[in-house]
């Protein structure tokens, strides 16, 4: 074994420890990764996936469009489809946020920055990114213009992100730390994928989609904290749709220019990624299982900390007025991320261990984005519960972990371990994202949401925009 395998693998591990448990595959003996997964998304049958992985898609559709939704009046999903209807085109896609039609580049652009205005989308620690935001509008785009049958729609979207995360751990934290943003590098490929399938395109074809979009994918993390990267998941989508389209047109491309010298890969990373980790167990070992959704309407890396709080409230009966002391052990990393100890702004609420524990012990609900206002900023109440917690770093947590302690007024002592990358059952990952759909949409609104998209018919897609917002 090479250094450079045993780094990545250990990096890897600390991602997604789960997914390493499972026996190496030797089945796969292929001259390049991308081939690899062509071949494979090619000779996919719907058989080959459990009800496990077919539902956490159909979760994953669901919340995705909970978020586009609640973020269609965000300014930068204004701006997006402002342009895209100064543009004009061909009228064959939805666009959420208007009852106009556009052409499929133009609907996967606006449809996947506004998927990711909120940043309240699903995400994945080992991909290092957001899937469903970079595959799904992609998925719809074609899905609509090709009037696909709710079965092939479905096979696209699951194959984009299983394909999209296993692209993003074998680019890996390499790439990451380069400054590089998976959602938009990795996330073109799935959405390459998932555009390809709909469309039908043979293996050559395929191949020659990925080469192109190899071309084309970027994203830096310069960019966090502006609409830049919203727009990036908008970029991963169009960039998919269009590199699949170029392909079906005739357009020829080196199709091994993902991983070949002076390829994507070798240019996006300073150590070469090894092959094992974007194909270990394809086929067997579903990745897309390992998604995240977000219930809280704040930083992922607050969660831990916030779930393992709702457990003891939840457990313990407990009672804001009841918590003495509060203290908080998360992983060193978080303490530079999300760790603002008085904030004054509903943005910097959102990067708030103290005050986001402070609206849980208060049994606010964390799932509304009006939770995380200024004005919660300065509430008397929260504020002398704030200032009763504090956070410490802890070497031996990964960074989907958080552990939490909380001593009463009477003097018990109660504690709580929470790591949000355990696999949680259906029902209850089900039950979590309806609660999350109804603080965003209003009930009403989601239920009718959800009996929409469960069928996951892209031909009856456009009806999401006479839902709306309550």
């Amino acid at each position: 074994m090479s250094m450079e395998y045993g780094l990545l693998k250990s990096l890897l591990e600390k991602t997604s420890r789960r997914r390493m448990k499972h026996k190496k595959s030797d089945n796969f003996e292929t001259k390049s990764v991308s081939s690899s997964l062509v071949r494979f998304a090619i000779d996919f049958k719907p058989e080959f996936v459990s009800d496990e992985v077919k539902q956490i898609a159909q979760l994953s559709l669901f919340d995705w469009f909970v978020v586009s939704l609640a973020g269609q009046t965000e300014p930068v999903s204004n701006i997006i489809r402002g342009q895209i209807k100064s543009d004009g085109g061909a009228e064959d896609c939805t666009v959420i946020g208007t009852t106009q039609r556009f052409p499929a580049r133009a609907s996967a652009l606006a449809n996947g920055t506004t998927s990711h205005a909120l940043d309240y989308d699903d995400t994945h620690f080992a991909y290092l990114g957001h899937p469903s935001v970079a595959i799904i509008p992609a998925a719809i785009a074609i899905g609509e213009k090709t009037n696909a049958k709710p079965e092939n729609f479905w096979n696209a979207v699951i194959l984009g992100l299983e394909i999209v995360t296993r692209i993003g751990a074998w680019l890996g934290r390499d790439h990451h730390l380069a400054g590089y943003h998976s959602t938009a590098t990795a996330g073109a490929f799935g959405a390459t994928i998932a555009a390809a399938k709909l469309l039908n395109l043979d293996e050559k074809a395929t191949n020659y989609a990925l080469g192109l979009v190899s071309s084309m994918a970027s994203g830096v993390r310069a960019q966090f904290g502006t609409m830049a990267k919203p727009l990036h998941a908008g970029m991963a989508a169009a960039n998919g749709v269009e590199a699949a389209l170029f392909a079906k047109a005739g357009l020829i491309s080196n199709p091994d220019a993902l991983e070949v010298e002076h390829g994507f890969a070798r240019t996006h990373t300073t150590q070469d990624p090894v092959a094992e980790t974007a194909l270990n167990e394809l086929g067997k070992y579903w990745m897309l299982k390992e998604v995240l959704h977000k219930y809280h309407a704040c930083c992922h890396g607050l969660h831990p900390a916030l779930e393992a709080l709702i457990q003891l409230r939840e457990n313990h009966n407990i009672i804001a007025a009841n918590v003495e002391s509060v203290s908080i052990s998360v992983p060193p990393r978080y303490l530079k991320i999300c760790n603002i100890p008085s904030p004054t702004t509903g943005l910097e609420a959102k990067f708030s261990f103290r005050l986001s524990a402070a609206m849980v012990l208060a049994k606010q609900d964390t799932a509304a984005l009006s939770t995380f206002s200024s004005e919660a900023c300065y509430n008397a109440n929260l504020i002398a519960l704030r200032d009763r917690i504090s956070v410490m770093p802890d070497i031996k947590l990964s960074e989907t972990e958080a552990f939490v302690q909380l001593q009463t007024t009477n003097g018990e002592i109660l504690s709580a371990n929470y790591d949000i990358n355990k696999s949680l059952p259906y029902k209850s990952r089900k039950e979590k994202i309806m609660n999350k759909a109804f603080a965003l949409l209003g009930e009403d609104s989601a239920i009718k949401l959800w009996d929409l998209v469960a069928a996951g018919d892209p031909m009856q897609f456009y009806k999401v925009n006479k839902i709306g917002l309550t």
